[in-house]
């Protein structure tokens, strides 16, 4: 197993990417630790893996309130005796579609302000842990809209640019200690949707104005925009993020992993 006896907290832990992760996780070994707001959206994930022969426990953190990202993180790191894995999968409701003339700066700063305060917060938790053990790794998410242009996601284009570069500056400074920092760049993924992501509120607007379904737009950019001629699967981003929290990855970090169909090449 990939993760045997790791320890992983998962902030985001009962959304669609998540609660693939987790299970990818815990197949592989590791004890899984989920933090959300939403106690029953944990419960179902950790009652999945408990099924299928796993470790979950659940707690109930809201990832953009410094102290209480700060105590699970001890919480955990006290019960568990240390932490080994931890990602930032949260998601969090914003504006796309807009364009510039008729977007406010707070729709803007909406986004950039969320994603970045709550990975900075949920990586400078685990980090002293980790370091502390000389060992650990850090993992973000990202999308292609840190490189894209266009208009109508400048504010989520801004953010994902910012978690990647925290993401190399976190590596930069743990490196010497010990801790990995690898962010994974996908694509959209039509199954995240279907589970009741926050992202299909955000493509709503899009598809809108381009007079499609939500299911015709992602068809769309399947066929015209990446090299396979399809979007990412779940399992494929959490098989990535497994790999990638593990020993056998242990020269990978400040890394931005693509995982997008070829939407981008690198």
């Amino acid at each position: 197993m990939l993760l045997q006896d790791k320890t992983a907290i998962i902030h985001g832990g009962g959304g669609a990417v998540g609660a693939a992760v987790a299970r990818a996780f815990a197949r592989e070994g590791a004890r899984v630790f989920l933090a959300g707001r939403s106690q029953a959206r944990l419960d179902r994930v950790a009652a999945e893996i408990d099924a299928a022969g796993g470790r979950a426990e659940t707690a109930v953190v809201d990832a953009l309130d410094e102290a209480a990202v700060e105590r699970h993180a001890d919480a955990v790191a006290a019960r568990a005796g240390g932490i080994d894995v931890a990602l930032n999968a949260v998601g969090i409701a914003h504006v796309q579609g807009t364009p510039l003339a008729e977007l406010s700066f707070d729709e803007f700063a909406l986004p950039l302000h969320g994603y970045t305060r709550t990975n900075f917060l949920t990586a400078k938790a685990v980090a002293r842990h980790m370091a502390a053990r000389g060992r650990g790794v850090i993992l973000t998410l990202s999308t292609p809209g840190s490189r894209m242009t266009g208009g109508g996601f400048m504010g989520y284009g801004a953010a994902c640019a910012a978690v990647e570069a925290l993401t190399r500056h976190l590596a930069g400074e743990l490196g010497p200690k010990g801790v990995r920092a690898v962010c994974l760049r996908s694509d959209a993924i039509p199954e995240a949707l279907a589970a009741g992501s926050h992202t299909r509120a955000v493509f709503a607007k899009i598809a809108e104005g381009a007079g499609l379904s939500i299911d015709d737009l992602l068809a769309g950019r399947a066929a015209a925009a990446t090299l396979l001629g399809r979007l990412p699967r779940l399992a494929e981003v959490a098989d990535t993020a497994a790999f990638l929290a593990s020993d056998r990855a242990s020269a990978v970090t400040a890394a931005i992993v693509n995982v997008t169909c070829g939407s981008l090449a690198d």
